[in-house]
C-alpha cells in the first residue's frame, strides 16, 4: 500500500507512531507521513533541526513533509496557537505539497489535538482515500478536565467539531474499550468504531541492557522511575506530596525522566519542599536510551489526575512499562488500573490519593526480590498476549487493506 500518515508529532519526537511508520516501511509498505517541525515536549523548536532541517526529510525508509506551525512554548494561548497553527499549515501546504500523490489510505495519529485529523479529511477529499484516525485522548473532556477551556459555549463547539471530525472517517481506533461509548456519542451509530490498544515496543525489555551511566547503582536504594511528560494530567503535586510523606525513609529515591511544561514547577517544588535528595530529575533522553535507565528502577511509576476522562485511558506508558519487566506502581483510576490489576503486575492506588500511593511504595519496598520479580514477570507474559506489537500492527495492517479495498469498489 502507499500510506499518508499524519501526525502533529514525529520523530525526533519520541511517539508511538514512529514505530509504526518503522514496521510499515519494513513490511513493504510506501509511507509518506505529513507532520510539524519538532518542538514537544520543551516547546521550543529542535535545535538539531533548526541547524539542519535537511537531516529530518527522511526516517527508516519514510519520506517525510514538514509544515510550519507555531511552537507550543508556554501557556494556554500557546498551546492553542500550536495547534490549530498544525491544522490550518497542514491541510494549506498538504494539500499542495501532496497533489500530485496518489495514497491508498491515510491514517491519523491522535495522542492531542483533535484538530490533527483535519488536514486529513481534507486529503481524504482530494485523495478519494479513506481515513483511519486512532483516538487516544478524548476531547473535549480532556480540555475541560485540565482546565485549558472552562467556558461551556466554547466546550460545546469544540463537542460539534469532534463530530464533524468522527462522521468523516472511514474507520475510528480506539486507545480503550471505554473510549468507545464516548466516541459512539459523537460519531453515531453507523460510525465504524475498533479496539485497538497501544503495543509494548520490544526495545523495552531490560535483560541486555547496560544501566544508564548518569546514574550510580545503589543497592541499598528503593527506586522508583517515573519516564514521559511532566505536564498537569500526570498529578505532579499528589507524586510530589508523596514522596514529603516518606521524606523520612532514606533508602527511597524517585527517579524522574522526561520533560514537559511542568518541569520548571516539580524543579521549583523539590526545592521548595527540601527533596533535593529524595528525587532526582534527569532530563528528557531518546526513547531508545529508555532501557538503560530502567535498569536502576526497583518500580516503575504511572499516574493520572483524578478526572473521569483519565479513568477512561490506558496511559500511553504503561504498555512500555509491563514489557521492561518490572513491579509497577500505579496511582490512576479506571481502565489503566484494571490493567494492572489484571495482570498482578504491581500496586495501584486510587487516583490523587497521595497517602495511598506513598503506603503502596512502603509496601513494595518491604516485599522481597522474589516477590517483585514474580510481579515483572506477570507483567511481560500480560503484554506478551494483550498489547503484542506484531499482532496489533497486523491487525492495523488488516483493517487498512480492507478500507482501501472497499473505498476502491465503490469509486469504480
Amino acid at each position: 500500500m502507499n500510506l499518508l500518515v499524519v501526525s502533529q508529532y514525529f520523530w525526533p519526537e519520541n511517539f508511538r507512531v514512529n514505530d509504526l511508520v518503522t514496521e510499515f516501511v519494513k513490511r513493504g509498505h510506501q509511507v509518506t507521513v505529513l507532520t510539524g517541525k519538532p518542538n514537544y515536549p520543551a516547546g521550543k523548536i529542535f535545535p538539531e533541526f533548526i541547524a539542519a532541517p535537511e537531516n529530518f526529510t527522511a526516517y527508516n525508509g519514510a519520506n517525510i513533509i514538514r509544515v510550519p506551525l507555531v511552537a507550543r512554548g508556554k501557556g494556554g494561548l500557546r498551546l492553542v496557537l500550536n495547534y490549530l497553527s498544525f491544522a490550518l499549515s497542514a491541510t494549506l501546504f498538504g494539500l499542495w505539497r501532496l497533489r500530485n500523490q496518489r495514497f491508498d489510505a491515510i491514517f491519523a495519529f491522535e495522542p492531542s489535538p483533535i484538530t490533527v485529523a483535519l488536514p486529513a479529511i481534507a486529503l481524504r477529499t482530494q485523495k478519494q482515500a479513506p481515513f483511519t484516525f486512532w483516538v487516544l485522548d478524548l476531547w473535549p473532556e480532556t480540555l475541560q478536565a485540565l482546565g485549558v477551556v472552562r467556558s461551556k459555549w466554547l466546550l460545546d463547539t469544540v463537542g460539534r467539531l469532534v463530530a464533524f471530525i468522527y462522521k468523516h472517517c472511514d474507520l475510528i481506533l480506539a486507545q480503550s474499550k471505554s473510549f468507545i461509548p464516548n466516541i459512539r456519542h459523537y460519531a453515531g451509530s453507523t460510525s465504524r468504531i475498533e479496539y485497538f490498544p497501544s503495543w509494548s515496543e520490544q526495545l523495552f525489555n531490560t535483560s541486555d541492557t547496560v544501566p544508564a551511566p548518569e546514574l550510580t547503582s545503589n543497592t541499598n536504594t528503593f527506586n522508583i522511575m517515573f519516564a514521559g511528560n511532566i505536564g498537569d494530567a500526570q498529578d505532579f503535586p499528589a507524586i510530589l506530596s508523596a514522596a514529603e510523606l516518606l521524606k523520612g525513609h532514606k533508602h527511597i529515591r524517585w527517579l524522574i525522566v522526561g520533560d514537559g511544561r511542568m518541569s520548571q514547577w516539580v524543579a521549583n517544588e523539590i526545592r521548595e519542599r527540601n527533596l533535593q535528595d529524595q528525587i532526582l530529575l534527569l532530563g528528557r533522553h531518546p526513547v531508545e536510551r529508555m532501557p538503560s535507565f530502567f535498569k536502576h528502577a526497583n518500580a516503575l511509576l504511572v499516574t493520572l489526575k483524578n478526572e473521569p476522562v483519565f479513568s477512561l485511558t490506558i496511559p500511553g506508558k504503561l504498555q512500555a512499562y509491563l514489557a521492561a519487566g518490572l513491579p509497577i506502581l500505579a496511582m490512576l483510576n479506571g481502565e489503566g488500573a484494571t490493567v494492572i490489576q489484571q495482570a498482578d503486575a504491581g500496586l495501584a492506588c486510587p487516583a490523587g490519593d497521595y497517602q495511598a500511593l506513598a503506603a503502596a511504595v512502603l509496601k513494595l519496598s518491604e516485599m522481597s526480590p522474589a516477590e517483585r520479580k514474580q510481579m515483572g514477570n506477570n507483567g511481560l507474559r500480560f503484554s506478551d498476549t494483550e498489547f503484542n506489537r506484531d499482532h496489533l500492527i497486523s491487525q492495523l495492517e488488516h483493517w487498512l487493506k480492507n478500507t482501501a479495498l472497499n473505498t476502491a469498489k465503490r469509486t469504480r
